[in-house]
């Protein structure tokens, strides 16, 4: 019985490594998607710039809290969906996982740059200075780092079997940081905060500041996965393309 399960659960699993299911499936993901996050997104900022209080210390300025905090999560949620998809294609050979690592490395970098700069913004009237060699803000910027190295990668290397394998590897071992950036608050002492909403006492921060962090938490989340979404539907056409041309100019080659 036991066998039998692992073996219905592997189909299940390897059902959805089929290119044309997935597009399938995506095309109607995509739309209450979109709609989603835009709508959980907006609500969020309303709440942030509208319904919220000022902090006691910080005053106006917390509000870029309601874009880097999410920004900063998602960047090592992208740099970790790139790590399992990585692994999952160098142990089962799934054929989605290096187009799934492939597409989140953009998306990832992007949040990562928009932690770097809200960070930025925020640090300056907080700390009086745009930037700081601490723990955190230094491995979030080597995890940038990670990101371009990897899109570098995988456009140096023409052939995709190949790129994949190389990219992979890069992004396991640059997995490290993403411990490392959660916990450089925790090992070393940082100007950064230490965590005030996933804690084990429960979150520190006000209800009426809790409400519109998770919101955008929740809507940039959802919006990362709708763009991940696009790009794995375009890199699915472009191999299908490049799998075309190939064939013609191998048909031309025997002619």
């Amino acid at each position: 019985m036991a066998d039998m399960n692992r073996i219905s659960a592997a189909q299940r699993f390897h059902a959805y490594a089929n290119p044309a299911r997935f597009m399938a499936l995506s095309a109607r993901l995509l739309a209450p998607l979109w709609g989603l996050s835009l709508l959980v997104v907006g609500a969020g900022l309303w709440f942030a710039l509208f319904d919220s209080p000022p902090d006691y210390q910080q005053g106006e300025t917390v509000r870029i809290m309601y874009v880097h905090v999410p920004a900063a999560w998602l960047a090592m949620f992208g740099y970790s969906v790139m790590a399992v998809a990585s692994a999952a294609g160098l142990v089962f050979r799934h054929p989605l996982s290096d187009l799934c690592a492939k597409s989140a490395a953009p998306i990832g970098a992007a949040f990562t740059f928009l932690a770097l700069l809200t960070g930025s913004l925020w640090g300056k009237p907080m700390w009086g200075t745009w930037w700081e060699w601490d723990a955190r803000m230094t491995s979030v910027l080597i995890l940038f780092f990670l990101y371009l190295g990897y899109i570098a990668l995988w456009a140096t290397i023409e052939e995709p079997a190949r790129a994949a394998r190389a990219a992979a590897v890069l992004a396991l071992v640059g997995a490290i940081n993403i411990p490392i950036i959660r916990y450089s608050v925790v090992w070393w002492n940082t100007l950064h905060q230490p965590a005030s909403v996933f804690r084990m006492d429960g979150p520190t921060i006000a209800p009426a500041m809790l409400l519109p962090l998770a919101l955008m938490g929740i809507g940039l989340t959802l919006l990362f996965v709708a763009l991940l979404l696009v790009r794995m539907r375009a890199e699915v056409m472009r191999r299908r393309v490049r799998n075309l041309r190939l064939a013609q100019a191998a048909s031309a080659g025997e002619a």
